[in-house]
């Protein structure tokens, strides 16, 4: 042997892993160090990406863990409305590490501001969870009574899951200056009022990111030992940015912070994958494919991809890929996706910020 490249393996080169193979055969997902059973209980969290892995974990008949349910006579179509069941509590979106560390905090009661409350003309707001309750809630006690109710939900995830599945969104944040409250939203966007001398943006760094999952890591393990995690980092854009760089720099920004985050987690913990969902939908090998004519949507064909991957390497289950029709073009592609009964549906609080910017 000449030298060690001569025994590389084909995923190891870029022509014969990315450049040859067809488009849905590109495969650039590393041999993980366990697998997912079908009677695994399965917990979700992170940003909006991740109610598709829960979506197709249902569909193929894995364990998805849900503890904060609806009550049994609300109909399944209005029970998704308020959020029950998008993700493994109703916690929403957690875009953040800060904002997932935060979470855990409040459950068991680390984090003291639970009386902190927005409002929106005479409803009550969330602020943890903005989005939550359509039209906010009637009482500042009905408030915290589902408060009250959601933290005990976060308790029995993070006490029974076997799998957790957390992706990484965004690295901007607004916080509270004077309880260090992190929100998902900026103040004044789905209620609330902004106050400069008191909302503080900041961007987090590598080292934060990496510093919060592994205190939220740590946190799950120590009660329950056996916790194993799935990282991913969300390929979906911002859809604004607040730190004064044009959002385009603004994205690429947060999402090298958080793939550096992820493999620097990967390699502190044992049990710890990550799984590049962000790379098979932005990798240059699909042209731009996987997205919607607004440049940011992920097309149901990349999740059919990456979903598809994702149970062959966790669940040692092969699944078929979905047909799509050649004939079309991208935006008559669109527009069929968007009249089409499985039509992706993901519920993004940061969407709020899009329409604030067209009023």
């Amino acid at each position: 042997m000449k030298h060690p490249y001569e025994t590389l393996p084909d995923e190891a080169y870029w022509r014969r892993a990315v450049a040859a193979p067809a488009m849905a055969q590109v495969d650039p997902v590393a041999p993980p160090q366990f697998r997912i059973g079908r009677s695994d209980k399965v917990a979700t969290g992170g940003s909006c990406f991740a109610q598709h892995i829960a979506r197709h974990l249902v569909q193929n008949g894995f364990t998805y863990l849900v503890t904060e349910t609806a009550h049994p006579i609300v109909p399944s179509h209005l029970a998704e409305r308020f959020n029950y069941g998008v993700y493994t509590a109703r916690y929403g979106n957690l875009y953040t590490s800060r904002q997932f560390l935060q979470l855990l905090r409040r459950a068991y009661g680390f984090f003291q501001a639970e009386d902190m409350i927005w409002h929106k003309n005479d409803r009550f707001i969330d602020p943890y969870r903005p989005q939550i309750q359509p039209d906010g809630f009637s009482s500042r006690e009905e408030l915290l009574a589902d408060r009250a109710q959601h933290l005990a939900a976060v308790r029995q995830a993070v006490e029974n899951l076997d799998v957790m599945v957390f992706t990484l969104g965004l690295t901007e944040c607004w916080i509270d200056r004077a309880s260090g409250t992190v929100f998902p939203l900026c103040p004044g966007v789905s209620g609330g009022e902004f106050d400069s001398t008191r909302h503080v943006f900041h961007n987090l760094s590598s080292t934060e990111v990496i510093a919060d999952m592994l205190e939220a890591i740590d946190f799950i393990r120590y009660r329950n030992a056996a916790a194993r995690f799935v990282l991913t980092v969300s390929p979906v854009p911002l859809i604004a940015t607040a730190s004064g760089r044009p959002v385009l720099q603004a994205t690429t920004y947060s999402k090298s912070v958080l793939r550096v985050a992820a493999e620097e987690i990967m390699a502190l913990r044992e049990n710890v994958e990550y799984f590049p969902s962000y790379e098979i939908i932005t990798g240059s090998y699909n042209r731009g494919a996987y997205y919607g004519s607004d440049l940011r949507s992920v097309r149901e064909e990349g999740v059919d991809h990456v979903m598809r991957l994702f149970l062959r390497h966790f669940g040692a289950v092969e699944v078929s890929r979905k047909p799509i029709a050649p004939s079309l073009g991208r935006q008559d592609h669109d527009s069929v996706l968007a009249d089409a009964s499985e039509m992706v549906r993901v519920i993004c609080e940061e969407e709020a910020l899009g329409k604030s910017a067209e009023h």
